[in-house]
């Protein structure tokens, strides 16, 4: 098997500059959502249930477009064109979503279309987020990985950082931060247009700047120890692509990985969907969605969650000096779960900041680490699109269960929205723990 040769940065660059593009959607979706199904009408004891959907859609749709991109080729390449596609369905969602309460609809009927509509937007950026990750692990040496997957985490929380800012940036120029009982504001509304234009332009960018190798080129370079591997099959062949098969010969750094991420993403999941509510407890001792202090903390809660973002920017360069980056990624778990344990007793909108900060830098080894660790192990394994499909639902499934299981836990704690950023802290210093039983190959 031929050596992947070194690219320079800004082929690095390039390979995972859409990537800006989608993650300003996944951002607005991320810090919007129970914002949005809030001011809809949804209770908060079944706003968990509204987060089964996205992750749902992810562990179904990214195996399949990861094991259908194994088997393209077009001029366009083997994993570009479902990025395009994706985008394509993403923006296209992104106008209709933030409308669900200006349809004239009533409450059930605006639930459910909100619902599809939020099914849409989900699998639509999982089919144009997870080509860039495969795109990685096709073009780049092993050597270079840990730094291409740093940028590509650069990439993904400055446009966390953009789309995080939107509403907030949009009501400071004059767009309307309330609006009538049961309907959107114009602030998130335009945030969703705007970011749907940027989607796109990144996208066609992204489709311009990077060439794929052809079939024979791809297999010469990614060829399976023992296998000659003919460019029909591009170095995929040799073992049968049938997902539980491949899950079996899963190396067992693959599994161990796979555990921290249920943690981290159980963690993450609780973020999301009680964030707003405890920010708004904490530093306004509101959560009534109908008040104008709750709309106020969900533009403040984008700025902070700009603030993670910059803070995991900031934390993602710091990540490839660690000697060893079983310790950068267990280390930064552990400053994360200090940062949700703090959310809670911040009272003040600005020390809230702080927190932040620190839950940026697991976001950022969450992005950074676990994609290192994976594709390191399944060298020579083959099916490398396949494998991240389904390394996935490492990401997927903790949240569909957490989501399950969200409701009751958020009984047990009291009915009390920042409690629940507590719990997210646990399952961190959890996952923490579950790194060191990580083998690097």
């Amino acid at each position: 098997m031929k050596q992947k040769p070194d690219l320079s940065f800004w082929k690095l660059w390039n390979l995972s500059f859409g990537f800006f593009g989608v993650q300003i959607a996944y951002a607005l979706q991320s810090a919007n959502i129970s914002r949005i199904f809030r001011t809809l009408g949804a209770d908060p004891h079944d706003l968990s249930f509204f987060w089964i959907l996205p992750p749902l859609m992810g562990i179904l749709v990214q195996p399949i477009v990861g094991t259908l991109s194994d088997r393209t080729w077009t001029h366009l390449g083997r994993r570009i064109p479902y990025l395009f596609v994706g985008a394509a369905v993403a923006v296209a969602v992104m106008c209709l979503l933030p409308n669900s309460g200006s349809l004239g609809l009533g409450l059930s009927s605006v639930m459910i279309f909100g619902l599809l509509m939020l099914m849409l937007l989900d699998t639509s950026i999982n089919m144009a987020m997870q080509p860039f990750k495969m795109l990685v692990g096709d073009m780049v040496n092993e050597r270079q990985k840990a730094k291409a997957y740093s940028i590509q985490s650069f990439l993904c929380n400055a446009g966390s950082i953009v789309g995080f800012l939107f509403p907030f940036f949009f009501t400071w120029i004059g767009l309307k931060n309330v609006a009538a009982e049961g309907v959107v504001p114009d602030s998130v509304i335009w945030s969703f247009y705007i970011g749907a234009a940027i989607l796109i332009l990144c996208v066609i960018y992204t489709t311009m700047k990077v060439k794929e190798w052809p079939p024979q080129e791809y297999a010469e370079y990614n060829s399976i120890a023992g296998n000659s591997g003919d460019s029909g099959k591009s170095g995929d062949s040799g073992k049968s692509g049938n997902w539980l098969t491949l899950l079996r010969n899963a190396p067992a750094a693959f599994w161990r990985i796979g555990l921290v991420q249920f943690f981290c993403w159980a963690a993450f999941l609780y973020m999301w969907t009680y964030v707003v509510d405890a920010v708004s407890l904490t530093v306004w001792d509101t959560a009534d969605s109908k008040t104008e202090a709750y709309q106020t903390a969900g533009n403040w809660t984008g700025v902070l969650y700009a603030i993670q973002a910059l803070g995991s920017v900031v934390w993602a360069t710091l990540i490839p000096r660690f000697s060893n980056i079983k310790t950068a990624y267990s280390v930064s778990l552990l400053l994360g779960a200090l940062g949700f344990a703090l959310i809670p007793f911040c009272h003040d909108q600005y020390l809230q900041i702080l927190p932040f900060l620190l839950i940026g830098c697991a976001w950022a080894a969450m992005l950074a680490c676990p994609f290192t660790l994976v594709t390191n192990a399944l060298q020579g394994y083959g099916h490398m699109g396949a494998y991240l499909g389904l390394f996935n639902g490492t990401i997927c499934l903790p949240q569909i269960i957490a989501a399950l299981c969200g409701g009751t836990i958020l009984k047990l704690v009291g009915s009390n929205q920042s409690t629940m950023m507590l719990v997210a802290g646990a399952l961190l210093v959890a996952g923490a723990a579950c790194v060191l039983k990580i083998n690097k190959k």
